[in-house]
């Protein structure tokens, strides 16, 4: 990966899914876990940076009128326990503006870092990512973040579709729900890596190190 061409997709690190104030808490997801890739995606940032790679930051959440929130949606997370919009500790749930729709303090974006406010799981659906990306000539991602299952799995796919080669960091994902954390990792390998391929922060790491050491 030449990491002029790759770029660093963190994925809705948000206190509404990290903290036991939040969101994934009112649903009774496990907060704890959710957390544990914390460190990994650190180590990935600090090497991104320092490498002058691209990196994005992205956040689920809707609009204060819950005019951008599906009705489907909604009823999904009334269902759940957690209506989206309905006051908690951090504010208003998934409600962009609220203390609990932004980033954890450990991973705060630095200026100039993009930042992707998404209605929806997948990062693209709705949002101007594709044009970041495309803007910087960006080939390969590395992607990182919560839940494994769901936003950075749907995340991925739509990635893989749109041509780029993919890493998912497996110890920079996290879920409440270990058998589904796993087998989204294993899904991405089957057919000779259909969705890319799954290596450990510390391997790409190694990896664009060695990339950058190569370039002339």
């Amino acid at each position: 990966m030449n990491p002029a061409r790759t770029a660093l997709l963190v994925i809705d690190m948000q206190r509404d899914f990290l903290d036991p104030g939040g969101y994934a808490a009112a649903v009774r997801l496990d907060v704890d876990a959710l957390r544990r890739p914390i460190p990994a995606i650190q180590h990935l940032l600090d090497i991104a940076r320092r490498l002058g790679m691209l990196v994005v930051h992205t956040r689920e959440g809707h609009r204060p009128d819950l005019a951008d929130c599906p009705p489907a949606k909604l009823a999904r997370s009334r269902a759940a326990g957690a209506e989206i919009g309905s006051a908690g500790p951090l504010g208003r749930l998934l409600v962009r503006g609220e203390f609990g729709h932004d980033f954890v303090d450990e991973l705060q974006p630095l200026p100039g870092e993009p930042v992707i406010d998404k209605p929806g799981y997948g990062a693209f659906h709705q949002t101007d990512l594709a044009q970041v990306l495309q803007n910087r000539g960006i080939e390969h991602l590395i992607l990182g973040g919560v839940t494994t299952e769901v936003c950075v799995h749907s995340t991925l796919r739509e990635a893989v579709d749109r041509g780029y080669d993919c890493a998912l960091a497996g110890d920079a994902c996290g879920s409440a729900h270990p058998h589904l954390h796993a087998a989204a990792l294993q899904m991405v390998a089957v057919e000779g890596g259909v969705f890319g391929r799954v290596a450990g922060s510390a391997a790409l790491i190694a990896e664009l190190e060695r990339a950058q050491e190569a370039r002339p």
